[in-house]
């Protein structure tokens, strides 16, 4: 259970440390597996030069991860590579040194690039750190991936981990194909990213011939908020995977409103403009953060959205962790 970790700022767009280090704390707490840092949900403006945020926001979280006062020392530490290949080996580098365990790599600036160079690309950066393989969806900077690339990736012995996050059954699929006819299914970590089809993605058991896989878990822009009914969500799905219990029909519309929520969320309807907007908006409203801000002054919620997350919070209160964050928070924002 890996959260997608957000950026905390203050009103004048500067990185507000205390709850930087409040966010880590709380997924920590909450029971996740890891974090991930310098990814889409920590916003990619953080590289640019005016900021100069990439390596203090890894720091900050390796400090929370590793320091004497750390909740969980055996999180995964993912950190967010990007770029082209000069910029992801030198991002790469900069993780590795920090003892960050593997890279989540973005192909999205090779939008122009041959699947050989993608590639190429991929085993330049494997060379520095273990790899966390990743499809972006398109509407977000992503690009298309067929399963011939991902067929020659997961031959890479530096791949660990596959984040799946095309937001398309077929795409998915593709990925999925590609890991069981490597072979290599039981060495690679499937985990999804399709934040419009979490709980499904998590309970199928996905067979190709005579090769079986399971998608273990998630790294999800959506599990950086409600994050300890997440956690317990998926403590639930593994306990009926382990089983072999009969899926109780509740799953499927649990699956629904997971789907509904994330949609007001992530501003589905306005082709996910406010998505990173929108989990500020929740993290704001526990008190994790103190307000909704970009580093971008034109990212923010869309018309409307507001309203729909004010829809989601009445219409599936189990889905929150309000009360938890209360309780704690104080201790967070020390």
């Amino acid at each position: 259970m890996i959260p997608a970790h957000p950026l905390a700022l203050t009103a004048n767009r500067k990185l507000d440390e205390r709850r930087q280090r409040a966010l880590t704390r709380y997924y920590l707490a909450a029971g996740a597996g890891g974090v991930a840092v310098g990814v889409h949900t920590t916003q990619f403006e953080i590289r640019e030069p005016r900021f100069g945020l990439f390596e203090p926001v890894l720091e900050l979280a390796m400090e929370e991860l590793r320091g004497p006062d750390a909740i969980k020392v055996d999180a995964v530490k993912v950190a967010g590579i990007v770029g082209p290949t000069p910029q992801a080996v030198h991002e790469a580098e900069i993780a590795a040194r920090r003892g960050y365990d593997v890279g989540l790599l973005s192909m999205a600036a090779l939008g122009e690039s041959s699947t050989g160079e993608l590639l190429a690309h991929a085993r330049a950066v494997a060379e520095v750190i273990p790899l966390f393989g990743f499809y972006l969806q398109p509407a977000v900077g992503g690009r298309v991936l067929p399963y011939e690339f991902w067929r020659e990736f997961v031959a890479i012995e530096r791949v660990v981990a596959i984040k799946i996050a095309p937001f398309n059954r077929y795409r998915t699929l593709e990925v999925l194909r590609a890991v069981a006819d490597s072979g290599r299914g039981g060495e690679i970590a499937l985990y999804t990213g399709n934040d419009d089809s979490i709980v499904t993605d998590l309970l199928t058991p996905f067979h190709f011939g005579e090769t079986a896989l399971r998608i273990a878990g998630g790294l999800l822009g959506h599990w950086a908020v409600w994050t300890l009914r997440a956690v317990r969500m998926l403590e639930r799905i593994h306990a009926d995977v382990r089983g072999e219990t009969a899926l109780a029909p509740s799953w499927l519309t649990l699956a629904a409103e997971i789907t509904d929520a994330n949609a007001a969320l992530f501003d589905a309807a306005n082709g996910f403009r406010g998505c990173i907007a929108g989990i500020h908006e929740v993290l704001r409203r526990q008190g994790l953060l103190a307000g909704r801000w970009c580093l971008n002054p034109d990212e923010d919620l869309s018309p409307g959205q507001a309203a729909e997350i004010d829809r989601i919070c009445r219409a599936y209160p189990h889905l929150n962790d309000d009360a938890f964050v209360r309780e704690h928070l104080d201790e967070w924002l020390r």
